[in-house]
């Protein structure tokens, strides 16, 4: 080591130069060789290369891996290879499991330091590029343009292209359905409640050629079709009202995107709009309150409050912007592609980030606030009265804080000649929730610090609620003699003196209920601690002592007004802290509550508010591709743009005032008629909402590995036409539905079976069973006790307490609504991701924390017991049995024929009528009174296949 510590210090003439080089090579052969191929050739050798890293070459170290070159000659201090086996970087220890020793780590050092000679391998090695782009690739069916082809006229397109493949099968499409059937199915369909016994006879006695048109056109204009055709939206964009992880707290307003969508489909919002609205709404000049309220579609997504890892927590939320979006509007799951380039469709890492790019600048989501929230108007009058009307707030908030700093300046003064009572406070924090005081000198605290006022303080706390403190110090007895301590607390608190546990106020409890005891102490300096917890709903703590010729003086700060109740606040009032006027301290707690008051001046001025998302000004942040998805490995920069393999060039990007604009060209892009994605992906998703399936089975994934079209041509016409037709969705309804396929039964053909048992050919219409919220809304319409209020915040039906004992704090962030509000539809039942509506959970409603493009129809035990046994249904039977009893008389024939003709909305047959009139003469028999005989025959109604089944 001496040796080569000499010959790298000797001037470089030639002979040295020669002595130093042969130096280095026998220290790299007797010292570093061995010691490479010791430790690291398992993991880095000609087998096995972890990171993109191999060693065992000198052009290989050169070359480096994943993480760039491992060494630089010349420069150990440059060089990845030395700070990994230093173990000097966290992030990069290498081996693993173990460290080299001091020795080792140096031999390497020098070895690099003398320029790295390896003999016999001088050559380069060149480094391994990016995934390749071919033209192979962009011959991917997806990616090529959309193509209309040519159908034959006089026929139906729909019914021409699906013959196509029929008769090269030998198949023929089934006829026609009923019109009970079809008007059930279309009624369903397009409003998802069933159709009334009127709506039926009606359209049944109707035998002019238009009466499916006119049907089709009522449905259409009604207002629930928005809000049946809302809900598949819903299940694409994970829509939820609140955060998901342990809290799940609400998202504010959240209710409002669910309102604009339903809204935008009532109104039949072209679908590139639609798609420019939710991705910029904020960036299209003068928006309105419906365009702001869109970008919801940013918030929807889950959020964790606490992340262990900020930064990462930061690009987890992007990378939800980028799965979502690419795969509900593009049908490609980009998001495949942050850690690496896509293993399966030609998609390099590069793009994913490209894609990031667009999103990069968005204020990552603070549940609330500025970043998150913004004021709603319907136009410039009402924005410039509330502009003034919030001056003027701001305005009073600067006076009241004036006074607040004069009226802190005169207590400083009188306290400064009194010695505080407590010295060397400190403070624990932790954070959990507790329903008992703990041991807190069992658990860890997150935070630690010093109170150098000398009083009690609650301020250090990190968050509202779910903490607590532990405070140690020394408290001052002026004289010997009986003193008295004071204790209220929200929620639980202990306060030990000398060592004695004095006074406990333990468990969940509001302020107000003051504890007092005395004990006997010696002038000098006692050790004081006080334990102190607070669970959710506020916070409150005081102490105070009093003693020999000493009024009662605080411990403990005064506290807010806004987290504690009159009546305890009303227990210190009339005490004075030391030196401080009585009228003072009044004068002073009515300033901070007006001030608490005025903190947030669009709540007291009272302007609706969006959930939206905002941008951190018009200059973009940088992107960088990652190295493994790590952030804080960041490699190359790039700018926004689209997937390579679709060959479209850079967007160009207009700053705005206020955003990057950068949001905008991505929506023109989407919402383009030459982009070949848009416009079949959503085409696909309303055939797959009105058949079940998508022409596409995988209608989230038009990729490689994704499902190919079972109709190419059919799925291009329709695409090209709905582009064509404006992106209406309406009349894509229209389009469908007329087909002989739309209006096809059922009913199975043993030849089609045998050839086609999946019915991929499209030779009939598939039944299927009825959404989860189709069931609750038909439960509710069918027994007459729906109610059709649209709009505004969610409604909260009843769950059972078994079921909200299982939350990690039962029954929270579960509000009661009315009985009247509990019959809404269920499109506006408050979404709680960690407590779902049992009903909606049980028939399969989506999933909410990542896009839904399929629901599933599972058949398991547990929907039978809901629908038999439930609360719900056994209320909604009672109020069906007192509906028959009011619409169709005292006779019970004419009660089950009507029960039964609203449950299936076809007339019954005779026989059917038969068994009903059997089953409430066998209840009679059994005991059960008239009224419960005709309860559980409608609970038997609403438990009909037929009722849960669609053909």
């Amino acid at each position: 080591m001496n040796v080569l510590r000499s010959l790298v210090l000797l001037s470089l003439s030639a002979g040295a130069a020669l002595a130093q080089e042969s130096a280095a090579i026998q220290h790299f052969e007797s010292k570093v060789r061995p010691l490479l191929a010791d430790q690291c050739f398992k993991c880095h050798g000609p087998d096995k290369q972890r990171g993109g890293l191999r060693v065992d070459g000198r052009a290989h170290l050169l070359q480096g891996g994943d993480l760039g070159p491992a060494i630089v000659p010349g420069e150990p201090v440059k060089s990845l290879l030395v700070k990994a086996i230093r173990h000097t970087d966290p992030g990069l220890k290498m081996p693993p499991k173990m460290k080299l020793s001091k020795s080792q780590a140096d031999d390497v050092a020098l070895w690099i330091k003398a320029g790295a000679p390896w003999p016999g391998d001088a050559a380069a090695v060149v480094r391994k590029g990016e995934k390749e782009i071919t033209a192979k690739d962009r011959e991917h069916w997806a990616f090529k343009p959309v193509v209309k082809p040519v159908v034959p006229k006089g026929v139906h397109p729909i019914d021409a292209l699906v013959a196509k493949q029929l008769a090269a099968k030998g198949l023929k499409p089934n006829p026609p359905a009923s019109k009970q059937e079809l008007i059930r199915r279309a009624t369903y369909n397009l409003t998802g409640l069933p159709p009334t016994s009127k709506e039926v006879d009606d359209f049944v006695r109707d035998a002019s050629p238009q009466a499916y048109v006119k049907l089709i056109d009522r449905l259409l204009e009604s207002p629930r079709y928005g809000e049946k055709w809302a809900r598949h939206w819903l299940d694409l964009v994970r829509y939820a009202e609140t955060n998901s992880y342990e809290r799940d707290s609400p998202k504010p307003n959240a209710w409002r995107y669910r309102d604009y969508v339903i809204k935008s489909f009532n109104a039949d919002t072209p679908y590139d709009r639609f798609v420019r609205e939710q991705l910029a709404g904020d960036e299209i000049p003068n928006p309105g309150p419906d365009q702001i309220t869109a970008t919801g579609y940013y918030r929807l997504g889950i959020w964790d409050d606490e992340p262990s890892d900020r930064l990462l927590a930061r690009y987890d939320g992007l990378d939800d912007l980028v799965m979502t979006t690419s795969q509900v509007f593009l049908g490609i799951t980009l998001d495949c592609a942050r850690c690496h380039d896509h293993k399966i469709d030609p998609f390099q890492q590069k793009d994913y980030y490209r894609f990031l790019a667009f999103f990069h600048n968005v204020n990552h989501y603070r549940n609330g606030g500025a970043t998150d929230e913004a004021p709603l108007f319907a136009n410039s009058a009402e924005k410039n009265s509330y502009d003034l009307r919030l001056k003027k707030m701001a305005e009073r908030r600067d006076q009241v804080q004036q006074q607040i700093t004069a009226l802190e300046s005169e207590v400083k003064t009188a306290e400064k000649t009194v010695r505080p009572d407590m010295d060397d406070l400190k403070f624990r924090f932790y954070r959990s929730a507790w329903t008992k005081l703990p041991d807190f000198d069992a658990l860890k605290a997150e935070t630690v610090g010093e109170l150098p006022g000398g009083y009690f303080d609650l301020a250090p706390r990190t968050r509202l609620d779910t903490h607590g403190f532990v405070f140690e110090g020394t408290l001052i007895v002026p004289k010997t003699g009986t003193y008295t301590f004071y204790l209220d607390s929200d929620d639980g608190s202990r306060l030990t003196i000398a060592g004695q546990k004095l006074i406990e106020y333990d468990g969940i409890h509001g302020v107000g209920n003051e504890k007092s005891r005395t004990i006997n102490l010696k002038a000098g300096r006692v050790p004081i601690r006080l334990d102190y917890f607070q669970n959710v709903g506020g916070y409150g703590l005081y102490v105070a002592w009093s003693g020999p010729e000493m009024p009662r003086r605080l411990l403990s700060t005064p506290p807010s007004e806004k987290n504690a109740s009159a009546d305890f606040f009303k227990g210190f009032r009339d005490q004075t802290p030391r030196g401080v006027p009585k009228d003072k301290l009044k004068e002073y707690a009515a300033l901070k509550k007006e001030l608490e008051s005025l903190k947030d001046p669009v709540k007291v001025v009272g302007v609706e508010k969006a959930l939206c998302v905002t941008e951190a000004g018009p200059r973009p942040a940088e992107t960088f591709v990652f190295f493994r998805g790590n952030p804080a490995l960041p490699r190359d920069r790039v700018e926004p743009g689209f997937p390579l393999v679709l060959g479209f060039a850079d967007p160009a990007v207009k700053p705005l005032a206020k955003t990057t604009g950068r949001r905008t060209a991505l929506a023109d892009w989407i919402a383009s008629r030459d982009n070949p994605l848009s416009s079949r992906v959503i085409v696909n998703r309303l055939w797959q909402f009105h058949f079940g399936r998508g022409l596409v089975r995988s209608a989230s994934n038009f990729g490689v590995q994704g499902d190919r079209p079972t109709h190419p041509e059919l799925l291009d016409w329709l695409a090209a036409t709905f582009v064509e037709k404006g992106w209406s969705m309406k009349e894509f309804h229209r389009l469908v539905m007329t087909s002989n396929l739309y209006q096809a039964s059922t009913r199975g053909q043993p030849e089609a079976l045998a050839v086609d048992p999946a019915n991929d050919l499209l030779w009939r219409f598939d039944m299927r069973r009825l959404s989860a919220e189709e069931i609750r809304d038909s439960v509710l319409a069918v027994s007459g006790n729906l109610n059709l209020q649209m709009f505004g915040p969610g409604i909260y039906p009843e769950i059972p307490k078994e079921v909200l004992a299982g939350q990690s704090i039962p029954g929270k962030g579960w509000g009661k609504s009315t009985p009247e509000e509990q019959a809404r539809r269920s499109v506006y039942v408050h979404i709680k991701r960690s407590l779902l509506l049992p009903i909606l959970e049980a028939f399969d409603a989506a999933e909410t924390d990542r896009s839904a493009p399929v629901r599933f129809s599972s058949t398991v035990p547990t929907q039978a017991l809901m629908m038999i046994n439930s609360a719900f249904l056994n209320k909604q039977a009672e109020i069906f049995a007192e509906r028959l009893r009011r619409e169709s008389g005292t006779l019970a024939k004419d009660q089950v024929r009507s029960g039964l003709s609203l449950a299936t909305s076809r007339p019954p047959t005779e026989a059917e009528i038969e068994r009903g009139l059997r089953l409430i003469s066998g209840l009679r028999e059994g005991g059960a009174s008239p009224e419960l005989a005709l309860k559980y025959f409608c609970l038997m109604a609403l438990n009909l296949n037929e009722f849960v089944y669609l053909d």
